[in-house]
């Protein structure tokens, strides 16, 4: 285990562990016994802080959702004060995503099909999905899109998409022709004030 890791507390030891794995291997993919081992905490340390392992994998998807939606808005503002540039700038995160070594997909649809119905990690990726469609909605309806409900489901089913195709394909091309279909549906439902 490297000398941080076990410096940190040992929620967060836990917690960093298992994000760490659960984003390479999944939910199912790794047992409590690794996480345990590899956070080097003992088995009641684990459990007094997370009762299942669904409950440590809630909480790693709160923890990947708080991150995510940071580098969605960074993208977005970095593409300047136009909502319409910001709607299309987002799309530089998920190419940014592409190029983190050991991307494995959207942890979230990722996360999905392997839970549950019901079950909490389902649930924070329901959850998660939705801020993300609410705050897309927010940017469209400020962009002066005609149906913004709309733009916004269409923007976010191609972020989706974007990301769940690279959990097969890795290729740069991807995220490059995700944004040049969110610029061209921007133009569509939102176009330019003269």
């Amino acid at each position: 285990m490297p000398a941080t890791v076990k410096r940190l507390p040992a929620r967060e030891r836990i917690l960093s562990t298992a994000s760490d794995l659960f984003a390479a291997h999944g939910l199912r993919g790794v047992g409590v016994d690794r996480i345990i081992a590899d956070s080097g905490v003992a088995k009641a340390t684990l459990y007094a802080h997370f009762p299942s392992k669904d409950a440590l994998a809630a909480a790693y998807l709160r923890r990947t959702d708080d991150s995510w939606r940071g580098k969605l808005r960074r993208a977005a503002l970095a593409a300047g004060s136009d909502p319409r540039e910001q709607l299309v700038g987002m799309f530089d995160a998920v190419a940014e995503s592409y190029r983190r070594h050991g991307f494995h997909g959207c942890p979230f649809i990722n996360a999905a099909a392997e839970s549950e119905p019901g079950s909490a990690p389902y649930t924070v990726t329901v959850e998660h999905k939705q801020s993300v469609r609410d705050w897309v909605r927010s940017l469209a309806e400020e962009a002066g899109a005609e149906d913004p409900e709309e733009l916004a489901l269409q923007l976010t089913l191609l972020i989706d998409g974007t990301l769940a195709a690279g959990k097969l394909e890795q290729n740069p091309a991807m995220p490059t022709a995700a944004k040049a279909a969110a610029r061209a549906l921007v133009d569509l439902a939102a176009p330019a004030r003269r």
